[in-house]
């Protein structure tokens, strides 16, 4: 028998309920009473404990017959917000498997949207999809071409899947279409590309270029993603951070080793590293340590309905991502917006 319709609250369906932005938005909606009923659409059940609220359902975006297993969920469970995350936080040597999941794994969700359309679609995007060019201003607003990286699957699977959710936004005005494109997130718990990155003890720093850099503490994206299920807000957004910082005075707060080298030679090095497995940058990486890529935020706050600002500057993003004590309240601060 198939769940009858809830009488109050919403029900929402989560893919990449086991990232860390799903498991923190399953944990916020599950003690929301405005929620009815969330579904965890993943491979592997999320680390949340079981409940009444919170059900996980086994789904892998990368088989054929995906979409007539979304469309039937939707329909069977009334799903009033469908939340698309299933992307991956860092590259892999696994690039086939990769475009299956977000590139095509996106058309599988855009195709059940399109026969049962929910209320709402949310999806998680990146700032890395403006990609670092030379000729990019300080501040990248939404409106931006989104170039991606000519060498970098990992960005340009992304791209592939914004564009696929701009168009079916286009198709399907009926459906409430939101996407969020995060800044490199931060924090004490979250495990991406960056954060591989700054774990290490050096870090090659391009000789002749220190571009601004910008980050989003985890706290803050995952309260940005909780605020875009709520509300009524449509079109793209970037959730950025408080405050940018030179490359190399981020290194300095991390207190991480800064070598200087000509790029033909981190190129080559990085190349043979990423081959090897020995690193989880790719060679592609470079150009985010040689260019600008950073997004303006100000279209976030504006939104009446989402109305979101940054609670944590970037100095204390670093330091949480470090596990150093605040001194100045930040945690408080987290706290209460969880």
């Amino acid at each position: 028998m198939s769940p009858a319709a809830p009488t109050t609250g919403r029900v929402v369906a989560v893919t990449g309920a086991c990232t860390y932005l799903g498991g923190e938005l399953l944990r916020r909606l599950e003690e929301d009473p405005r929620y009815a009923k969330v579904l965890a659409l993943d491979i592997r059940p999320p680390a949340l404990a079981p409940n009444g609220k919170v059900e996980f359902i086994k789904v892998d975006l990368t088989q054929p017959t995906v979409d007539a297993e979304l469309a039937t969920l939707l329909q069977r469970y009334h799903v009033d917000t469908f939340v698309h995350g299933a992307f991956l936080s860092h590259p892999t040597h696994a690039a086939e498997w990769a475009h299956e999941l977000e590139d095509v794994g996106t058309m599988h969700v855009l195709n059940a949207c399109a026969g049962v359309a929910p209320r709402r679609l949310v999806m998680i995007s990146t700032t890395l999809v403006y990609g670092a060019h030379a000729k990019n201003p300080n501040f990248l607003t939404e409106d931006a071409e989104l170039r991606g990286h000519r060498d970098s699957r990992f960005v340009n699977d992304k791209v592939r899947a914004e564009r696929q959710v701009q168009r079916f936004a286009r198709e399907h005005p009926e459906v409430e279409v939101c996407v969020l494109r995060f800044a490199p997130i931060l924090g004490p718990t979250i495990s991406n590309m960056y954060t591989r990155f700054f774990t290490r003890p050096v870090a090659p720093v391009m000789m002749g270029h220190d571009p601004l850099m910008q980050f989003v503490h985890e706290q803050d994206a995952a309260f940005a993603l909780a605020r875009a299920v709520e509300s009524r807000a449509v079109g793209a957004f970037n959730i950025v951070g408080k405050g940018v910082l030179p490359y190399t005075t981020v290194l300095a707060l991390l207190g991480r080793v800064p070598v200087p080298m000509p790029q033909i030679v981190a190129r080559q090095l990085t190349k043979i590293l990423w081959a090897t497995q020995l690193v989880g940058s790719p060679p592609s990486f470079l150009d985010f340590l040689l260019y600008l890529c950073v997004a303006d935020g100000a279209k976030a706050r504006r939104e009446p309905s989402l109305n979101f600002s940054p609670r944590l500057s970037i100095k204390r993003t670093i330091l949480d991502f470090l596990g150093i004590a605040p001194e100045d309240g930040a945690t408080d601060v987290a706290r209460a917006q969880a």
